[in-house]
């Protein structure tokens, strides 16, 4: 059985935004924010250390954002994440149409709205992160009828769930991690959108199209920046690409890429410190 290991974080002051901020940049396997406290997980396999986290958090102290911080590590064996899961989820209204809940939570959903079944397992995407809830407010504008989808970092699926449900013909999800994919392909099943989205496990060199009429990707910038120019080569022409994972800071650096390639920005939303940006 695959275990996982947990890192418990404080930090004064504590800012649950600005730390899952450097965190999400880490190869790390999912994230809790507590009142209090945030709850890292990475896999056994995984390169993330103590000290790697260490070091990431010395940057914050350097730019004087915290003074202080405590890490706690211990192991969790993987039939205890669903558990912990369970006690954490909530039923997430993300906008008066969209509504997001865990299968073992009853819900009855009103006139016109959208309900996502989202179990999220190890992976990232349950619609709690500000950059989640940005991306699908965003969908409900920019959604037509038929369109094709390539959601990149799709982890839980959510974004290509939303998406059909939404009217999109057909989604592409793509992750690197084998547990997203099974945790994407539960999802799809839970939301009955099994038969319009294609789960894929690997890099965005895995997807052989290149007509994509929306291109979404929830990840953060220096990965949105390094695969900038496989993005554009696989959408159509007059198509959108929607980013997030994206800190207010971000902002000049990814439209400084995404404008060389001949993209401009047709919307910017944000939530606290997140921001999602959409190009044409």
């Amino acid at each position: 059985m695959k275990n996982f290991i947990v890192y418990k974080i404080v930090s004064q002051p504590f800012n649950a935004e600005l730390l899952s901020g450097i965190f999400w940049e880490l190869d790390i396997a999912g994230l809790i924010e507590e009142d209090d406290y945030i709850k890292l997980f990475t896999s056994e396999d995984s390169n993330i250390s103590l000290e790697v986290i260490e070091d990431s958090i010395k940057k914050l102290q350097v730019e004087n954002l915290i003074n202080s911080f405590r890490i706690k590590k211990e192991i969790l064996e993987d039939k205890n994440w669903n558990e912990l899961w369970e006690k954490s989820r909530e039923i997430i209204r993300v906008s008066k149409r969209i509504v997001i809940k865990p299968s073992f939570k009853d819900y009855s959903a009103k006139e016109n709205e959208i309900v996502l079944t989202i179990d999220p397992k190890m992976s990232f995407g349950t619609g709690e992160h500000q950059s989640t809830k940005l991306v699908l407010k965003l969908l409900e504008k920019y959604i037509d009828k038929g369109m094709k989808i390539l959601d990149v970092g799709s982890g839980t699926g959510i974004l290509s769930i939303a998406s059909v449900k939404l009217g999109a013909e057909r989604a592409v999800a793509l992750d690197f991690d084998e547990i997203c994919f099974d945790n994407c392909k539960e999802n799809c099943f839970l939301n009955g959108v099994e038969n319009s989205i294609e789960i894929l496990t690997g890099e965005i060199d895995t997807v052989k199209e290149k007509d994509f009429d929306l291109i979404l990707a929830n990840i953060h910038k220096n990965v949105l920046i390094e695969i900038s120019e496989k993005i554009k080569t696989r959408l159509r022409e007059n198509g959108k690409v929607i980013l997030a994972g994206l800190l207010e800071s971000d902002k000049k650096d990814i439209e400084a890429k995404y404008h060389s390639l001949g993209f401009r920005t047709t919307q910017i939303e944000q939530m606290d410190e997140w921001i999602a940006i959409v190009f044409s």
